[in-house]
């Protein structure tokens, strides 16, 4: 009999797990829940595992891998920042994420926060619930159509969110070494270098996913390029823009307000970034729609049951991939 473990996590939904495993794997699936979130959590949890689904709370290092006889880590979302993958197939361990379940959500949700901070609509609606009714409580508050929107990381993610922000006319470019010119312009987008980029954006977007490079990459030199009416959106992972560099920048005016969906420390303890009146912060939900969490565990349980049957799951992540 198989033996698969599930972090007790929101996102993962044990009964789509039996449904797919029960019909897809020919041998019996014992699914077990387990509180995870940690390294020792997941070597008590998972001994004798063939599978675990873990969440991003669980960091799989190389000591939890050489511990464990797992045959496949499915990493729950699309990045795989908290999975040691290296290690991983150092132990024949496959590793799976599932990179295309909310790419309209994120895609959506980071033009919201975008347009939420260009609008001021935290600022107004704070202004109103206080007694107040003046258009002055959002100022200064400038045309979208006359900026300039820059992406760092142009993956499927921030495509779509071009294609969705297309119709505001406002010229957009990013940044990203692994897609080219031709690529981008399909999209309306043109190419430049990281640091033209922050030259010449007006707002900021951040799609990238966080590595060893990318990690603290938006930092106080490339923060400090950008005007005092630019809005800073990230809906990657909260390391990849640095929190004093920003902090500074919101407090100093260089930044005029920031659109949070991912923090560094998640929940927040006593983070300086949340509850400002510049800024406007949810609680990593940037994926959440019903149809997404449905297509995430449909598609995490369809690659737990082709390693179980000896094929190569279709979120598959190469070791050897550039972006890691």
């Amino acid at each position: 009999m198989a033996r698969v473990v599930l972090s007790a996590f929101p996102m993962i939904d044990p009964e789509m797990y039996r449904e797919v495993l029960g019909e897809a794997v020919d041998e019996p699936v014992d699914i077990e829940v387990a509180e995870l979130g940690s390294t020792e959590n997941l070597i008590a949890a998972a001994a004798g595992a063939d599978a675990v689904v873990t969440d991003i709370n669980t960091p799989v290092t190389a000591e939890a891998l050489d511990r464990l006889d797992l045959r496949a880590v499915v990493r729950s979302a699309v990045g795989v920042d908290n999975v040691d993958v290296d290690a991983a197939a150092n132990n024949g361990v496959t590793v799976t994420r599932v990179p295309d379940y909310c790419t309209d959500e994120v895609a959506t949700h980071s033009v919201s926060l975008l347009l939420a901070c260009l609008r001021s609509l935290k600022g107004y609606d704070d202004a109103v619930t206080a007694g107040g009714w003046s258009w002055e409580a959002g100022r200064p508050i400038r045309r979208v159509n006359a900026s300039t929107i820059g992406f760092v990381s142009f993956g499927p993610i921030a495509k779509r969110a071009a294609e969705q922000i297309a119709g505001f006319d406002a010229e957009l470019v990013a940044y990203d070494p692994f897609v080219d010119s031709e690529e981008m312009a399909e999209y309306g987008v043109e190419k430049a270098s990281f640091d033209e980029l922050f030259d010449r954006a007006d707002h900021v977007v951040v799609y990238a996913p966080l590595t060893d490079a990318t990690r603290g990459m938006v930092d106080a030199d490339a923060l400090g390029r950008l005007d005092e009416d630019s809005v800073v959106v990230n809906v990657s992972r909260g390391p990849v823009v640095d929190d004093d560099a920003l902090l500074d920048a919101l407090e100093s005016g260089t930044v005029k307000g920031a659109g949070l969906d991912v923090l560094t420390e998640e929940p927040p303890e006593d983070d300086p970034l949340v509850g400002r009146d510049d800024t406007v912060v949810t609680p990593h939900a940037a994926w959440y729609s019903e149809e997404a969490r449905d297509d995430l565990n449909r598609s995490g349980a369809a690659d737990v049951a082709a390693v179980l049957n000896g094929d190569v799951p279709d979120g598959r992540v190469d070791p050897d991939a550039d972006w890691l």
